[in-house]
């Protein structure tokens, strides 16, 4: 059942050192003022889970916090590389990094499964691709009503899902709209779930392609007005295309990021 809890509290409460944790959003609605919160914690060997890694998962690997990073494409859209990630990879800086590759399709169908309560997915993908050869969670089998070859990922059931959304009602209940991605399988998919919001409204006005996630699959709810900054939240608020393109040169000097993350864990003093 969702309570509502500041910020700092919730990942307390729900990120622990060496969880899975998912941050999920595609393009739009990126939890990172959530992700920034997990940085100035000084969480360690994490997990990270997502379809599409961009600028919030080049900040958590570049503070150390990932183990390992199971995803599909990553990368600054627009804009290159993620340069604080290939760090990581070829120079082991700060710390080693362990990938799990897949396809979008491939992700997804690992937060349906995990959503459904089954212990993998069967799609048509990765045949010609040598992902499989390189990924161990992807495997073949037979149809056994046609003969036909498949490809299977298994159940991805992350710890904690964090997601950002436009709004939920004084019970907890969320509602996202606008560009989605697989937010809504990944919440349903984690044991347990941080949803950060744009406001709380006393009643959720339905809207066109608008999704509702019901409070009792929440954990926590926290209020963080321009909690998807530099991504964008439809209806509140653009994307800040600048940013992105600034973050290449922050990201891919260690000593400009050591500055950019000198100052956001000092805002810990200042909130």
């Amino acid at each position: 059942m969702a309570e509502f809890a500041a910020l700092r509290d919730a990942v307390r409460d729900l990120v622990s050192d060496g969880a899975t944790v998912a941050l999920e959003g595609f393009t739009h609605l990126i939890p990172t003022a959530a992700a920034h919160e997990i940085i100035r914690q000084r969480r360690r060997d994490l997990t990270l889970a997502r379809m599409t890694p961009d600028l919030v998962y080049d900040q958590l690997i570049g503070a150390g916090c990932a183990r390992k990073l199971i995803f599909s494409w990553g990368g600054n859209p627009g804009v290159g590389s993620l340069h604080r990630f290939r760090d990581a990879i070829q120079r082991d800086w700060p710390r080693p990094l362990e990938i799990e590759e897949h396809s979008h399709a491939g992700m997804a169908n690992r937060y349906v499964a995990g959503a459904s309560g089954l212990p993998f997915a069967v799609l048509r993908g990765y045949a010609g691709t040598d992902l499989a050869r390189v990924t161990s969670t992807i495997a073949f089998l037979d149809c056994p009503f046609t003969g036909e070859r498949l490809a299977a990922v298994p159940a991805l059931n992350p710890d904690v899902t964090v997601i950002h959304a436009q709004r939920a009602d004084r019970h907890g209940n969320v509602q996202l709209w606008g560009l989605l991605g697989v937010q809504k399988e990944a919440v349903l998919a984690a044991r347990r779930s941080l949803v950060t919001v744009e406001e709380v409204v006393g009643e959720l006005t339905p809207l066109p392609g608008a999704i509702v996630l019901p409070h009792w699959v929440i954990d926590a709810v926290a209020v963080v007005p321009g909690g998807a900054r530099p991504s964008y939240a439809q209806g509140y608020y653009e994307r800040d295309n600048d940013a992105y393109a600034a973050w290449d040169a922050v990201g891919r000097d260690r000593e400009s990021f050591s500055g950019w993350l000198d100052s956001i864990q000092a805002e810990e003093v200042s909130r």
